[in-house]
């Protein structure tokens, strides 16, 4: 990963820190050849800008890359966990508490996990953390599950064979306890930034796009964070879950934990377009190690669409986080690959799609308790504003995200994207709402 890139005007001249570490793919083999580095970087950052302008084929079954790369970022880059986490919760839970076994059981297992990732005393001593990764990302297929004619059949196989390649990017992360985080990732030359204050948690979505909106309902923390990064979260999240039985992953004996979002969170979280049916979460926890090994959630919404009707979108979400290692006493994991599932469905056969998401990620850097974190750190973008109320943030950019819509059975556009999104806006423009 690349931190300064070197300037090229002096020799005395300083070198330009780099907002996000940049990876070394984008560079050439050949760093004698600085002046063709430079072209390769340069080509990485102004990538989204040709995806503005795709082939007839890639057009034609992903409606462009600048959308499969919207897909990309909108899906996997940083959706929140199911509910909100309390910082002021102890990470030592009570088994005396709950008398009934599967909840006695989880509280067992969650204290297990604790000892296993450094104990509540190294634990309860982290106020801040700081991490730094890499990331490939890749949408592996889209297909229809009802073809009408031959040329979308062939459509179809196409999109399947030419799945395979990836988006490079890096993504830096700040935390102060699960209220105050904040989360720049760059892929391909396109940013998002989402974080949280402590009141809302938000996210602005890349350029040409540069859009802003809030997510309805408390703040909550970042899922990448439950990847093995943040231990005293973890705890938190699943010191309500409950036990219900045991799975292998990967040769390794686990305890499998469950916590649904109650009602009134699925309510507080919907809008009047977009309702929240359920949203779960699983975290399997090995037998051997006691460390969390998969982190699972699943969530099911309706969307209410002009032209369609209702629409029905469920997302898996499957995490396997692997290469534990110790920082500064705590057991943090290095290494892990997220799977992702999109399955559309309506009240025609037409409406039915599913797309699969993978992202591939390595920690290059971790630190606890750094210095100099404030509040300030993590306030929201200028165009998002709170009202009197507290209770809704609106949205003062003038943005319109221009897009037109096409019928090609199998294509994913703008409309069908914001419906992976829980975290929508009230706007009733579905494009915006992205």
């Amino acid at each position: 990963m690349r931190k300064l890139w070197p300037n090229f005007v002096g020799e005395d001249a300083l070198e330009t820190v780099l907002e996000v570490p940049i990876p070394e793919e984008v560079f050439v083999s050949n760093t004698r050849n600085s002046s063709r580095s430079w072209k390769n970087v340069k080509s990485w950052m102004r990538s989204h800008l040709e995806r503005s302008k795709p082939s007839i084929a890639t057009a034609t079954l992903f409606g462009g890359r600048s959308t499969e790369l919207k897909l990309l970022l909108g899906v996997v880059g940083a959706p929140l966990v199911p509910v909100h986490v309390r910082s002021d919760q102890s990470v030592k839970g009570n088994i005396k508490d709950h008398h009934i076994e599967p909840y006695s059981m989880a509280k067992y297992i969650v204290q297990q996990y604790i000892a296993a990732t450094g104990g509540e005393k190294v634990l309860s001593s982290i106020d801040s953390m700081y991490a730094m990764g890499k990331v490939k990302m890749l949408a592996t297929g889209n297909t229809n599950h009802i073809i009408n004619n031959g040329n979308n059949k062939k459509m179809a196989m196409a999109n399947k064979k030419n799945g395979g390649y990836g988006e490079v990017g890096a993504f830096v992360l700040w935390q102060k306890r699960p209220e105050l985080w904040c989360l720049e990732l760059v892929v391909s030359g396109c940013k998002v930034s989402a974080g949280s204050d402590g009141k809302v948690a938000w996210r602005q979505t890349p350029s040409p796009w540069q859009h802003s909106h809030a997510s309805p309902g408390p703040p909550r923390p970042l899922r990448r964070s439950l990847q093995g990064l943040d231990p005293t979260t973890t705890a938190n999240l699943f010191s309500n879950s409950v036990c219900i039985g045991e799975k292998t992953i990967d040769d390794e004996d686990c305890f499998v934990l469950k916590l649904e979002a109650e009602l009134s969170t699925l309510r507080a979280r919907s809008s009047n377009n977009v309702d929240i049916i359920r949203h779960t979460v699983w975290g399997y926890f090995s037998q051997r190690t006691g460390l969390l090994v998969e982190l699972e959630d699943s969530h099911l919404l309706r969307i209410k669409t002009p032209s369609d009707g209702t629409v029905y979108w469920e997302t898996t979400m499957q995490s396997f986080i692997k290469d534990y290692r110790p920082v500064d006493g705590i057991n943090v994991a290095h290494a892990g690959r997220t799977a992702v599932s999109l399955f559309r469905f309506g009240e025609t056969s037409e409406a039915h799609s599913r797309t699969r998401i993978e992202e591939i990620w390595t920690i290059e850097e971790v630190d606890f308790n750094v210095r100099g974190l404030s509040r300030d750190c993590f306030l929201p973008p200028s165009d998002l504003r709170k009202e009197q109320d507290g209770c809704e943030v609106v949205e003062t950019a003038n943005v319109n995200i221009q897009h037109k819509a096409r019928p090609a059975s199998v294509k994913v556009d703008s409309s069908k994207i914001v419906a992976v999104d829980v975290d929508v806006s009230n706007s009733t423009d579905e494009d915006e709402e992205f």
